[in-house]
């Protein structure tokens, strides 16, 4: 399985041969990963050679080679879904629901009557449920929670979080798994549900 930067370069890749004919410079893969070194490329694109999915070719400028094979196999088991962007306080759902950007996700993560979407985790207060910095999260879009899911919450149609969600009879209480943090509440107006957590993706 492929990494999810392994991913979005592949992506990228495939992507710009389709539309032109010739594989990407490695400044333009650096810069739509927004990646400051071409040693992170060259890593990224050793990790593609080693699973078989591309040949690099020695002495030649935009120096690659796609195996369509071994890409058409990768794409059997996933889904591609919509990557909404961080999970950051002040930056709202609804402000972000506009990227093209999408992330290959295993289907067994998914639901196929679902709508899914992907967000990175910025930040440690949920490391207690195994949910880390920099880790990719698998959305189930609904609009309401029973206590104890996961869920990413709108609060007063400005914040954004990744919660543990619990309801109380006049109240919402939005628990982190990090005991430096703190439990936050609400009045049941302030919250929306934007979606319950279904997989994790982890990047290396």
């Amino acid at each position: 399985m492929l990494t999810v930067k392994q991913k979005l370069l592949l992506d990228y890749i495939v992507s710009y041969f389709d539309s032109r004919g010739v594989y990407p410079t490695f400044d333009e893969m650096r810069n739509y990963l927004k990646i400051k070194s071409k040693s992170g490329i060259h890593k990224l694109l050793s990790g593609l050679e080693e699973k078989g999915i591309i040949e690099r070719l020695p002495h030649k400028a935009r120096a690659l080679k796609l195996k369509q094979n071994e890409i058409s196999k990768n794409k059997i088991n996933e889904s591609d879904i919509p990557f909404l962007g961080r999970i950051a306080a002040g930056n709202p759902i609804e402000a972000i629901t506009g990227s093209f950007e999408q992330i290959s996700v295993p289907n067994y993560l998914l639901n196929s009557q679902d709508d899914h979407f992907t967000l990175e985790v910025i930040g440690d207060s949920m490391i207690d449920e195994g949910i880390f910095d920099g880790d990719i999260v698998v959305i189930k879009k609904i609009d309401t929670a029973l206590t104890g899911d996961i869920v990413v919450a709108l609060i007063d149609d400005n914040e954004v979080t990744l919660k543990k969600f619990r309801s109380y009879k006049n109240s919402i209480a939005l628990e982190p798994a990090n005991k430096n943090f703190k439990t936050r509440i609400f009045g049941v107006d302030r919250v929306k549900i934007q979606g319950k957590l279904v997989g994790l993706i982890r990047k290396f």
